[in-house]
Protein backbone atom coordinates (compact mmCIF):
# COMPACT_ATOMS: atom_id res chain seq x y z
CA UNK A 1 0.00 0.00 0.00
CA UNK A 2 2.95 2.83 0.86
CA UNK A 3 4.79 1.68 -1.89
CA UNK A 4 1.76 2.34 -4.09
CA UNK A 5 1.17 5.70 -2.90
CA UNK A 6 5.04 6.40 -3.48
CA UNK A 7 4.66 5.18 -6.83
CA UNK A 8 1.48 7.50 -7.35
CA UNK A 9 3.38 10.65 -6.57
CA UNK A 10 6.90 9.89 -8.05
CA UNK A 11 4.17 9.44 -11.66
CA UNK A 12 2.81 12.66 -10.49
CA UNK A 13 6.01 14.42 -10.00
CA UNK A 14 7.45 13.10 -13.19
CA UNK A 15 3.93 14.45 -15.15
CA UNK A 16 4.37 17.13 -13.12
CA UNK A 17 7.50 18.16 -14.46
CA UNK A 18 7.39 17.20 -18.32
CA UNK A 19 4.25 19.35 -18.22
CA UNK A 20 5.70 22.54 -17.05
CA UNK A 21 8.95 21.68 -19.26
CA UNK A 22 6.81 21.53 -22.36
CA UNK A 23 4.58 24.68 -21.33
CA UNK A 24 5.26 28.04 -23.26
CA UNK A 25 8.01 29.41 -21.66
CA UNK A 26 6.46 33.11 -21.93
CA UNK A 27 3.04 31.33 -20.17
CA UNK A 28 4.92 30.08 -17.62
CA UNK A 29 6.80 33.45 -16.77
CA UNK A 30 3.07 34.76 -17.08
CA UNK A 31 1.73 32.57 -14.50
CA UNK A 32 4.35 33.55 -11.99
CA UNK A 33 4.39 36.71 -12.88
CA UNK A 34 0.84 36.88 -11.57
CA UNK A 35 1.95 35.00 -8.54
CA UNK A 36 4.42 37.54 -7.73
CA UNK A 37 2.06 40.38 -8.00
CA UNK A 38 -0.37 38.76 -5.89
CA UNK A 39 1.99 38.09 -3.25
CA UNK A 40 3.02 42.22 -3.00
CA UNK A 41 -0.37 42.48 -3.03
CA UNK A 42 -1.11 40.56 0.14
CA UNK A 43 1.73 42.08 1.83
CA UNK A 44 2.46 45.60 0.64
CA UNK A 45 -1.35 46.57 0.89
CA UNK A 46 -1.21 45.37 4.55
CA UNK A 47 2.19 46.89 5.31
CA UNK A 48 1.53 50.13 4.07
CA UNK A 49 -1.31 50.96 5.22
CA UNK A 50 0.05 49.49 8.55
CA UNK A 51 3.68 51.66 8.10
CA UNK A 52 1.21 54.45 8.10
CA UNK A 53 0.27 54.21 11.81
CA UNK A 54 3.32 52.56 13.20
CA UNK A 55 5.09 55.66 11.61
CA UNK A 56 2.70 57.51 13.88
CA UNK A 57 3.38 55.56 16.47
CA UNK A 58 7.33 55.80 15.96
CA UNK A 59 7.13 59.80 15.66
CA UNK A 60 5.04 60.17 18.65
CA UNK A 61 7.18 58.05 20.40
CA UNK A 62 10.81 60.09 19.30
CA UNK A 63 8.89 63.35 19.46
CA UNK A 64 6.78 63.55 22.03
CA UNK A 65 6.50 61.07 24.75
CA UNK A 66 9.78 59.33 24.84
CA UNK A 67 9.91 54.95 26.18
CA UNK A 68 7.91 56.34 29.00
CA UNK A 69 5.27 58.52 29.15
CA UNK A 70 4.15 60.30 32.91
CA UNK A 71 1.55 62.46 33.14
CA UNK A 72 -1.33 64.23 35.49
CA UNK A 73 -4.02 61.56 37.01
CA UNK A 74 -7.33 62.46 35.58
CA UNK A 75 -8.70 65.00 36.77
CA UNK A 76 -5.80 66.67 37.80
CA UNK A 77 -4.06 69.33 36.07
CA UNK A 78 -0.16 68.87 37.28
CA UNK A 79 1.70 65.78 38.73
CA UNK A 80 2.04 66.12 42.66
CA UNK A 81 5.07 65.40 44.21
CA UNK A 82 7.63 66.06 41.04
CA UNK A 83 10.44 66.12 43.19
CA UNK A 84 9.35 62.87 44.58
CA UNK A 85 9.22 61.87 40.73
CA UNK A 86 12.50 63.62 39.33
CA UNK A 87 14.55 61.80 42.16
CA UNK A 88 13.33 57.94 41.42
CA UNK A 89 13.98 59.06 37.95
CA UNK A 90 17.56 60.27 38.89
CA UNK A 91 18.93 57.25 40.16
CA UNK A 92 17.14 54.76 37.79
CA UNK A 93 19.84 52.68 36.14
CA UNK A 94 17.34 51.95 32.92
CA UNK A 95 16.54 56.18 32.47
CA UNK A 96 19.32 57.60 29.87
CA UNK A 97 17.39 61.10 30.48
CA UNK A 98 14.17 62.56 30.80
CA UNK A 99 12.75 65.87 30.35
CA UNK A 100 9.47 67.61 32.33
CA UNK A 101 6.82 69.91 31.02
CA UNK A 102 5.09 72.78 32.47
CA UNK A 103 2.36 73.37 30.50
CA UNK A 104 -0.90 75.27 30.34
CA UNK A 105 -3.59 76.61 28.02
CA UNK A 106 -2.60 80.36 26.74
CA UNK A 107 -3.57 82.58 24.04
CA UNK A 108 -0.82 84.18 21.43
CA UNK A 109 -1.31 87.52 19.70
CA UNK A 110 0.44 88.47 16.65
CA UNK A 111 -0.88 91.89 15.42
CA UNK A 112 -1.58 93.53 18.55
CA UNK A 113 1.15 96.22 17.91
CA UNK A 114 -0.91 97.00 14.93
CA UNK A 115 -4.37 97.26 16.32
CA UNK A 116 -5.17 100.01 17.66
CA UNK A 117 -9.45 100.08 17.42
CA UNK A 118 -12.09 97.62 17.66
CA UNK A 119 -12.72 97.45 14.09
CA UNK A 120 -9.54 95.57 13.56
CA UNK A 121 -9.73 91.89 14.14
CA UNK A 122 -7.39 90.24 16.64
CA UNK A 123 -5.12 87.82 14.80
CA UNK A 124 -4.28 85.20 17.61
CA UNK A 125 -4.94 81.72 18.34
CA UNK A 126 -5.32 79.14 21.50
CA UNK A 127 -2.11 77.28 22.57
CA UNK A 128 -0.23 75.09 24.92
CA UNK A 129 2.49 77.21 26.32
CA UNK A 130 5.43 74.77 27.52
CA UNK A 131 7.90 75.62 29.97
CA UNK A 132 10.88 72.94 28.90
CA UNK A 133 14.69 72.68 29.71
CA UNK A 134 16.20 73.42 25.91
CA UNK A 135 18.57 71.10 26.65
CA UNK A 136 17.41 68.27 27.94
CA UNK A 137 14.10 68.38 25.91
CA UNK A 138 16.49 67.73 22.71
CA UNK A 139 18.37 65.14 24.43
CA UNK A 140 15.12 62.85 24.81
CA UNK A 141 12.43 63.98 21.69
CA UNK A 142 15.48 65.85 19.13
CA UNK A 143 13.20 68.70 19.45
CA UNK A 144 16.32 71.03 18.07
CA UNK A 145 15.77 68.61 14.91
CA UNK A 146 12.18 70.09 14.63
CA UNK A 147 13.32 73.51 14.23
CA UNK A 148 12.87 73.86 10.42
CA UNK A 149 13.09 77.99 10.22
CA UNK A 150 14.98 80.14 13.01
CA UNK A 151 16.65 78.48 16.02
CA UNK A 152 16.30 76.42 18.83
CA UNK A 153 16.13 77.84 22.46
CA UNK A 154 19.44 78.07 24.36
CA UNK A 155 20.00 77.92 27.73
CA UNK A 156 20.37 81.19 29.73
CA UNK A 157 18.48 83.40 26.78
CA UNK A 158 15.36 85.18 27.82
CA UNK A 159 12.43 86.26 25.83
CA UNK A 160 12.39 83.91 23.09
CA UNK A 161 9.90 81.44 22.23
CA UNK A 162 9.04 78.47 19.31
CA UNK A 163 5.81 78.76 17.81
CA UNK A 164 4.76 75.02 16.40
CA UNK A 165 4.12 75.06 13.05
CA UNK A 166 0.38 74.44 13.29
CA UNK A 167 -0.20 77.28 15.05
CA UNK A 168 0.83 79.53 11.77
CA UNK A 169 -0.87 80.15 8.35
CA UNK A 170 2.20 79.73 6.00
CA UNK A 171 2.35 76.15 7.17
CA UNK A 172 -0.86 74.58 8.80
CA UNK A 173 -3.18 72.93 6.36
CA UNK A 174 -6.15 72.95 8.74
CA UNK A 175 -6.81 76.95 8.69
CA UNK A 176 -10.41 76.22 7.85
CA UNK A 177 -11.15 75.01 11.47
CA UNK A 178 -9.10 77.81 13.23
CA UNK A 179 -8.06 81.17 12.58
CA UNK A 180 -3.94 81.00 12.72
CA UNK A 181 -1.67 83.42 13.30
CA UNK A 182 -0.15 85.56 10.11
CA UNK A 183 2.48 86.91 8.80
CA UNK A 184 5.10 85.31 11.60
CA UNK A 185 9.20 84.82 10.76
CA UNK A 186 11.97 84.44 13.31
CA UNK A 187 11.63 87.94 14.75
CA UNK A 188 8.43 88.49 15.23
CA UNK A 189 7.07 89.67 18.08
CA UNK A 190 4.29 87.95 19.82
CA UNK A 191 2.06 88.53 22.81
CA UNK A 192 1.51 85.35 25.28
CA UNK A 193 -1.22 85.56 27.75
CA UNK A 194 -2.21 83.01 29.88
CA UNK A 195 -5.85 81.93 29.01
CA UNK A 196 -8.79 82.91 31.70
CA UNK A 197 -8.98 80.99 34.29
CA UNK A 198 -6.09 78.56 33.18
CA UNK A 199 -3.97 79.91 35.32
CA UNK A 200 -5.97 79.14 38.51
CA UNK A 201 -6.95 75.64 37.44
CA UNK A 202 -3.38 74.70 36.55
CA UNK A 203 -1.88 76.09 39.86
CA UNK A 204 0.96 74.71 40.29
CA UNK A 205 1.23 73.26 43.98
CA UNK A 206 3.72 74.30 46.53
CA UNK A 207 5.80 72.21 49.05
CA UNK A 208 3.00 71.91 51.72
CA UNK A 209 0.34 71.38 49.04
CA UNK A 210 -0.49 74.89 48.31
CA UNK A 211 -3.03 75.04 45.17
CA UNK A 212 -1.08 78.56 43.58
CA UNK A 213 2.04 78.32 42.03
CA UNK A 214 4.29 79.59 44.86
CA UNK A 215 3.64 83.36 44.45
CA UNK A 216 -0.08 83.15 45.65
CA UNK A 217 -1.23 85.14 42.62
CA UNK A 218 -4.03 84.38 40.13
CA UNK A 219 -2.02 84.82 36.92
CA UNK A 220 -5.07 83.75 34.43
CA UNK A 221 -4.77 87.22 31.75
CA UNK A 222 -1.14 88.10 32.67
CA UNK A 223 0.64 88.88 29.25
CA UNK A 224 4.02 88.79 28.05
CA UNK A 225 6.34 89.84 25.06
CA UNK A 226 7.93 86.97 23.35
CA UNK A 227 10.45 87.50 20.26
CA UNK A 228 10.01 84.16 17.64
CA UNK A 229 12.99 82.67 17.64
CA UNK A 230 11.90 79.48 15.58
CA UNK A 231 9.08 77.47 13.84
CA UNK A 232 8.71 73.56 15.01
CA UNK A 233 7.40 71.81 12.58
CA UNK A 234 6.64 68.26 13.27
CA UNK A 235 4.11 65.66 11.86
CA UNK A 236 3.32 65.18 15.99
CA UNK A 237 0.12 67.04 16.25
CA UNK A 238 1.00 67.38 20.49
CA UNK A 239 4.53 68.79 19.18
CA UNK A 240 3.61 71.62 16.61
CA UNK A 241 0.42 72.89 18.18
CA UNK A 242 2.70 73.90 21.32
CA UNK A 243 4.57 76.98 22.06
CA UNK A 244 7.84 76.73 23.93
CA UNK A 245 9.74 79.15 26.21
CA UNK A 246 12.76 78.05 28.63
CA UNK A 247 11.83 77.16 32.34
CA UNK A 248 13.24 80.02 33.46
CA UNK A 249 11.10 82.39 31.38
CA UNK A 250 8.28 80.21 32.29
CA UNK A 251 9.01 81.03 36.09
CA UNK A 252 8.75 84.49 35.37
CA UNK A 253 6.10 84.54 34.12
CA UNK A 254 3.86 82.06 36.43
CA UNK A 255 5.17 84.27 38.94
CA UNK A 256 7.42 82.27 41.29
CA UNK A 257 9.28 78.96 41.07
CA UNK A 258 7.43 76.00 39.79
CA UNK A 259 7.66 72.93 41.65
CA UNK A 260 4.89 70.64 39.74
CA UNK A 261 5.46 69.44 36.09
CA UNK A 262 2.86 68.60 34.08
CA UNK A 263 4.63 66.04 32.01
CA UNK A 264 7.77 63.77 31.83
CA UNK A 265 8.94 62.32 28.46
CA UNK A 266 11.50 59.47 29.46
CA UNK A 267 14.34 57.79 27.74
CA UNK A 268 15.57 54.86 28.36
CA UNK A 269 19.07 52.96 27.55
CA UNK A 270 19.26 50.44 24.88
CA UNK A 271 17.28 47.01 25.41
CA UNK A 272 15.22 48.33 28.27
CA UNK A 273 11.89 47.29 28.32
CA UNK A 274 9.33 49.89 28.67
CA UNK A 275 6.72 47.85 30.62
CA UNK A 276 9.01 46.84 32.95
CA UNK A 277 10.41 49.87 34.00
CA UNK A 278 6.69 51.08 34.24
CA UNK A 279 5.84 48.52 36.29
CA UNK A 280 8.77 49.69 38.76
CA UNK A 281 7.75 53.56 38.92
CA UNK A 282 4.13 52.31 39.50
CA UNK A 283 5.51 49.56 42.08
CA UNK A 284 7.41 52.63 44.23
CA UNK A 285 4.06 54.20 44.25
CA UNK A 286 4.46 56.86 41.75
CA UNK A 287 1.00 56.15 40.14
CA UNK A 288 -0.48 57.82 42.86
CA UNK A 289 0.92 61.13 41.90
CA UNK A 290 0.70 60.42 38.38
CA UNK A 291 0.09 58.15 35.13
CA UNK A 292 2.69 56.16 34.16
CA UNK A 293 2.45 54.88 30.81
CA UNK A 294 4.68 52.93 27.65
CA UNK A 295 4.98 55.13 24.66
CA UNK A 296 2.02 52.58 23.33
CA UNK A 297 -0.16 52.76 25.64
CA UNK A 298 0.32 56.74 25.76
CA UNK A 299 -1.02 56.89 21.86
CA UNK A 300 -4.26 57.82 21.20
CA UNK A 301 -6.91 54.85 21.19
CA UNK A 302 -8.26 56.63 18.15
CA UNK A 303 -5.07 55.48 16.55
CA UNK A 304 -4.75 52.03 17.57
CA UNK A 305 -8.71 51.91 15.87
CA UNK A 306 -6.89 53.35 12.96
CA UNK A 307 -4.74 50.74 12.84
CA UNK A 308 -6.91 48.11 13.29
CA UNK A 309 -8.73 49.30 10.21
CA UNK A 310 -6.39 50.06 8.26
CA UNK A 311 -5.23 46.35 8.43
CA UNK A 312 -8.96 45.39 7.42
CA UNK A 313 -8.56 47.16 4.51
CA UNK A 314 -5.30 45.43 3.26
CA UNK A 315 -6.36 42.14 4.04
CA UNK A 316 -9.73 42.75 1.90
CA UNK A 317 -7.84 44.06 -0.86
CA UNK A 318 -5.21 41.23 -0.24
CA UNK A 319 -7.80 38.62 -0.21
CA UNK A 320 -9.44 40.52 -3.32
CA UNK A 321 -5.62 39.55 -5.15
CA UNK A 322 -6.15 36.18 -4.22
CA UNK A 323 -9.33 35.04 -5.76
CA UNK A 324 -7.88 36.90 -9.16
CA UNK A 325 -5.01 34.78 -8.96
CA UNK A 326 -7.06 31.98 -7.95
CA UNK A 327 -9.09 32.33 -10.97
CA UNK A 328 -6.23 32.91 -12.76
CA UNK A 329 -4.54 29.80 -12.21
CA UNK A 330 -7.76 27.90 -12.32
CA UNK A 331 -7.97 29.47 -16.32
CA UNK A 332 -4.45 28.62 -16.62
CA UNK A 333 -4.38 24.59 -15.51
CA UNK A 334 -8.08 24.03 -17.06
CA UNK A 335 -6.77 24.81 -20.86
CA UNK A 336 -3.88 23.15 -20.43
CA UNK A 337 -5.39 19.95 -19.26
CA UNK A 338 -8.08 21.14 -22.09
CA UNK A 339 -5.87 20.89 -24.86
CA UNK A 340 -4.23 17.81 -23.30
CA UNK A 341 -7.37 15.91 -22.89
CA UNK A 342 -6.50 13.52 -25.73
CA UNK A 343 -3.07 12.78 -23.70
CA UNK A 344 -4.61 12.75 -20.36
CA UNK A 345 -7.52 9.77 -21.81
CA UNK A 346 -4.27 8.14 -23.20
CA UNK A 347 -2.22 8.72 -20.26
CA UNK A 348 -5.34 6.73 -18.35
CA UNK A 349 -5.54 3.99 -21.17
CA UNK A 350 -1.80 2.81 -20.45
CA UNK A 351 -2.92 2.30 -16.84
CA UNK A 352 -1.76 5.76 -15.48
CA UNK A 353 -4.04 6.61 -12.11
CA UNK A 354 -6.05 9.92 -12.61
CA UNK A 355 -5.16 10.18 -8.99
CA UNK A 356 -1.72 10.61 -10.38
CA UNK A 357 -2.73 13.42 -13.17
CA UNK A 358 -4.60 15.28 -10.56
CA UNK A 359 -1.57 15.28 -8.43
CA UNK A 360 0.42 16.25 -11.14
CA UNK A 361 -1.63 19.32 -12.28
CA UNK A 362 -1.62 20.44 -8.41
CA UNK A 363 2.52 20.36 -7.82
CA UNK A 364 2.28 22.77 -11.54
CA UNK A 365 -0.12 25.12 -9.80
CA UNK A 366 2.41 24.62 -6.46
CA UNK A 367 5.52 25.42 -8.65
CA UNK A 368 4.05 28.64 -10.01
CA UNK A 369 2.44 29.63 -6.24
CA UNK A 370 6.01 28.66 -4.65
CA UNK A 371 8.54 30.63 -7.01
CA UNK A 372 6.11 33.29 -6.97
CA UNK A 373 6.15 33.58 -3.48
CA UNK A 374 10.09 33.09 -3.05
CA UNK A 375 10.08 35.83 -5.23
CA UNK A 376 7.96 38.06 -3.24
CA UNK A 377 10.17 36.98 -0.53
CA UNK A 378 13.20 38.29 -1.98
CA UNK A 379 11.27 41.45 -3.21
CA UNK A 380 9.62 42.62 0.56
CA UNK A 381 12.83 41.44 2.52
CA UNK A 382 16.46 42.54 0.74
CA UNK A 383 14.49 45.37 -1.90
CA UNK A 384 10.96 46.98 -0.53
CA UNK A 385 11.86 47.21 3.47
CA UNK A 386 15.50 48.76 3.20
CA UNK A 387 14.53 51.11 0.84
CA UNK A 388 11.49 51.93 2.48
CA UNK A 389 13.19 52.73 5.83
CA UNK A 390 15.57 54.77 3.97
CA UNK A 391 13.10 56.77 2.60
CA UNK A 392 9.69 56.68 4.32
CA UNK A 393 6.55 57.86 2.65
CA UNK A 394 5.70 61.20 3.12
CA UNK A 395 2.13 60.85 4.41
CA UNK A 396 0.65 63.80 5.86
CA UNK A 397 0.35 62.74 9.23
CA UNK A 398 3.57 60.46 9.30
CA UNK A 399 6.79 59.09 7.82
CA UNK A 400 5.23 55.88 6.66
CA UNK A 401 7.38 52.30 6.49
CA UNK A 402 6.57 48.99 5.37
CA UNK A 403 5.53 46.68 8.07
CA UNK A 404 6.22 43.27 7.30
CA UNK A 405 6.67 40.85 9.31
CA UNK A 406 8.40 37.01 8.67
CA UNK A 407 6.00 35.34 10.21
CA UNK A 408 3.26 37.49 9.42
CA UNK A 409 4.51 36.84 5.15
CA UNK A 410 5.08 33.41 5.52
CA UNK A 411 1.30 33.16 6.60
CA UNK A 412 0.21 35.09 3.69
CA UNK A 413 2.26 33.11 1.66
CA UNK A 414 0.45 29.68 2.90
CA UNK A 415 -2.59 31.18 2.13
CA UNK A 416 -1.48 32.04 -1.69
CA UNK A 417 -0.15 28.64 -1.50
CA UNK A 418 -3.31 27.02 -0.65
CA UNK A 419 -5.56 28.56 -2.62
CA UNK A 420 -3.07 28.44 -5.84
CA UNK A 421 -3.64 24.42 -5.00
CA UNK A 422 -7.04 24.07 -4.80
CA UNK A 423 -7.60 26.27 -7.51
CA UNK A 424 -4.98 23.78 -10.23
CA UNK A 425 -6.95 20.84 -8.30
CA UNK A 426 -10.88 21.69 -9.68
CA UNK A 427 -10.15 22.15 -13.03
CA UNK A 428 -7.54 18.70 -13.35
CA UNK A 429 -10.66 16.95 -11.56
CA UNK A 430 -13.07 17.70 -14.17
CA UNK A 431 -11.00 16.30 -17.10
CA UNK A 432 -9.60 13.61 -15.60
CA UNK A 433 -13.30 11.93 -14.15
CA UNK A 434 -14.34 12.32 -18.27
CA UNK A 435 -14.57 9.07 -20.45
CA UNK A 436 -11.50 7.61 -21.39
CA UNK A 437 -12.13 6.93 -24.52
CA UNK A 438 -14.17 10.03 -25.03
CA UNK A 439 -10.63 11.87 -23.85
CA UNK A 440 -8.91 10.25 -26.14
CA UNK A 441 -11.23 10.53 -29.69
CA UNK A 442 -11.90 13.73 -28.46
CA UNK A 443 -15.73 13.73 -27.77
Amino acid sequence: MQSTKQSTWRVARKLAFRQIQRSSIWMNILTVAIMVLTFLNLVLITGILTGLTEGIFKDNRSQYTGDVFISALTGKEIIENSYAIQATLNSHPEVKSYTSRYVKQATAEANYQTRWDFDTQENSVSLELVGIDPATETKVTKLANSVTVGDYLREGESGYILLGADNLAEYTEFSDSFEPLKNITPGTRVKVSFSSGSAAENAVSGPHGGGDNGSGVDRSGVSTEFIVKGIVESKVGQVAKRAYITTDDWNHFVGGAVDGANEFAISLVSDSDAQVVVSELQAYGLDRYAKIETAEEAIPSVLDDLSKTFGLLGNAAGGVAVVVSAITVFVVIYINALTRRKQIGILKGIGIKGEAIKRAYIMQSLFYAIVGSLIGYILIFFIFIPHFNANPIDFPVSDGILAATFWGTTLRALVLVSVTAIAGYIPAWLIVRQNTLDSILGR
